[in-house]
């Protein structure tokens, strides 16, 4: 429920702090004493339009402050955590515009977005009028009413379950549909790709280790009279060992016969040098054409490189995707088939449990109109009728909430077409079909706060009565709610379980200002300036006792 409202430099008022009680609380003063300034004010806290004019003259800036309690479980705390808020009760919603009308806004001194504050102000409080009634204006609420009346949430999640299942499906096949379709405008391509790389049998690494050969045999030259110099050079080494070893085998001594097998094991080392110069030279003689045939592969390799707009190493990654193309392409018949089938099976799926869907509402929706036309009338609406209509939509306006069109018609006068509520009942009946819509919903909402401006305008006695017992009604039963009404009828203010007068103050510089009456004396003293105007007369007094011994 709404705890406090602290305001700062709004319009008429310099600072005013004002702590709610729960319940029916009553809001009362003379007009122009500025009822509709406070309503205005909490409303900025909640997130409405900031205009410049609401900053007090002579002010920097206004501000307002909501203080809320509310319970643990309160779907308020869920979207403040999915947009990264921790936060507690008590909720603080603070909003501060500056002169310019630019706004600032606060939750829990954390500062969000304007349209955060909107969405968390909504769940907390809903405000009802003779022309902020968005929840019948708007048809799109029509459904979520009724959705939330009907309250089968597992079949309304299962329907967008299946929704979101029937649309990737389709997603899916369109996506699968393109690609064989720019598969076969390439399919011809494709083949002649195909086979041009399997006769090229590209391989990864290949480039290099080709750039690296090629390195070399452009070396091949330098390379041959290198190896040409050291077999000669080691020729002649044999040679002067040879007649180094013939000389030492003439000796008998024990230390000549070891360096002739010395000599012997570095010939037999100098032989292994010469025999893969040998080999080595060999080898460059007989690729006298090798270069040739390396830079044709590299050629052959990097032109298909260019022609697939990739890396020669990635040739071979190429191929394959080429070859999938074409095998998707031969098999297209049966997975296009499969594909199909499947989004036509979600389609029934959803088809069937969105048609479930309609069924309950519809019937929800026959169940409300009974209820609703039942509060109608004690509201002084009695000849008016209350219409939930149901109809299906065409298929390219469906979506994840199902196939249905929900609004709610009212016919004011008999035998007159219904029509849309905006366009048939006036500002003071929209108010009170909405006060009808609540008290039969009262289970359903998360705001814990309803506020009610000017609820019984143009109406009186009985009917006044009859709107009073319905606010009190909302207020205290098994789901009740804390109800501010804004209220000229001394009827519905005698049902509040709380009474404040606002009032204006001062000759020079206007102020106005909210009072709790604290006392049955003064309760009825209001009560009966409201019966009876400036001069309160002794049976203005009388009748504001009966009206509140009622009220009891």
């Amino acid at each position: 429920m709404l705890a406090s409202l602290t305001i700062q430099n709004i319009v008429l008022i310099d600072r005013l702090v004002i702590e709610f009680k729960p319940g029916l609380c009553a809001l009362t003063g003379e007009t122009g004493a500025g009822k509709s300034i406070l309503l205005d004010a909490l409303g900025l806290s909640l997130g409405a339009r900031s205009e410049s004019g609401v900053v007090r003259k002579g002010a920097e800036q206004a501000q307002v402050t909501a203080e809320f309690e509310i319970p643990p479980a309160h779907p308020v705390f869920a979207v403040l955590a999915e947009n990264g808020l921790e936060a507690e009760s008590p909720l603080i919603l603070r909003r501060a515009v500056a002169g310019n009308g630019r706004s600032r806004a606060f939750i829990n001194d954390q500062p969000v977005s304007v349209s955060l504050l909107s969405a968390i102000g909504a769940l907390l409080v809903e405000i009802h009028g003779q022309f902020e009634t968005q929840g019948l204006l708007n048809p799109r609420m029509h459904k979520i009413l009724l959705d939330d009346y009907a309250a089968k949430p597992e079949v309304f999640q299962a329907v967008r379950t299946l929704w979101a299942e029937w649309r990737k499906s389709e997603v899916a096949l369109k996506a699968l549909r393109e690609t064989l379709q720019k598969a076969r405008e390439e399919e011809a391509f494709l083949r002649q790709s195909l086979e041009d790389l399997d006769a090229l049998a590209p391989e990864a690494g290949e480039e290099e280790k080709l750039t690296s050969a090629r390195t070399r045999l452009m070396k091949r030259d330098q390379y041959l009279q290198s190896l040409g110099k050291a077999g000669e050079a080691l020729a002649n080494v044999e040679a002067a060992m040879g007649t180094a070893w013939r000389a030492l085998e003439k000796l008998e001594e024990e230390a000549a016969r070891e360096m002739v097998a010395g000599m012997d094991r570095a010939a037999a080392e100098i032989q292994e040098v010469i025999s893969g110069i040998q080999s080595f030279s060999g080898d460059l003689e007989e690729g006298e054409y090798a270069l040739t045939e390396i830079d044709d592969r590299l050629y052959a390799l990097k032109t298909q490189a260019r022609k697939h707009g990739c890396s020669v190493d990635d040739l071979a990654a190429r191929r394959d995707e080429m070859a999938a193309a074409l095998n998707a392409l031969e098999r297209q018949d049966d997975t296009l088939t499969d594909l199909a089938r499947s989004v036509e099976k979600n389609r029934k799926a959803y088809i069937e449990k969105a048609g479930e869907l309609t069924r309950i509402r519809s019937e929800a929706g026959r169940v409300l109109e009974k209820l609703v036309m039942a509060e109608l009338a004690p509201l002084k609406l009695d000849k008016a009728r209350f219409i939930t209509v149901v109809e299906p939509q065409e298929e390219n306006v469906w979506g994840p909430e199902g196939v249905d069109r929900v609004q709610f018609l009212i016919a004011t006068n008999p035998g007159a077409e219904p029509g849309p509520i905006n366009k048939i009942a006036s500002g003071g009946e929209m108010a009170r079909f909405m006060l009808a819509l609540k008290v039969v919903l009262a289970e359903t909402g998360a705001a814990g706060t309803l506020v009610f401006d000017e609820v019984d305008s143009g109406i009186g006695g009985g009917t006044a009565d009859a709107v009073g017992e319905r606010l009190a009604r909302l207020a205290s039963g098994k789901n009740s709610r804390q109800i501010l009404v804004v209220t000229h009828s001394p009827q519905v203010a005698a049902q509040a379980q709380h009474h404040y007068v606002v009032s204006k103050s001062g000759d020079h510089e206007v102020r106005t200002n909210i009072a709790l009456l604290p006392s049955a004396e003064e309760r009825r003293e209001e009560i009966a300036r409201m019966l009876s105007g400036a001069t309160i007369t002794q049976e203005a007094r009388a009748a504001a006792g009966k009206l509140l011994d009622v009220g009891r």
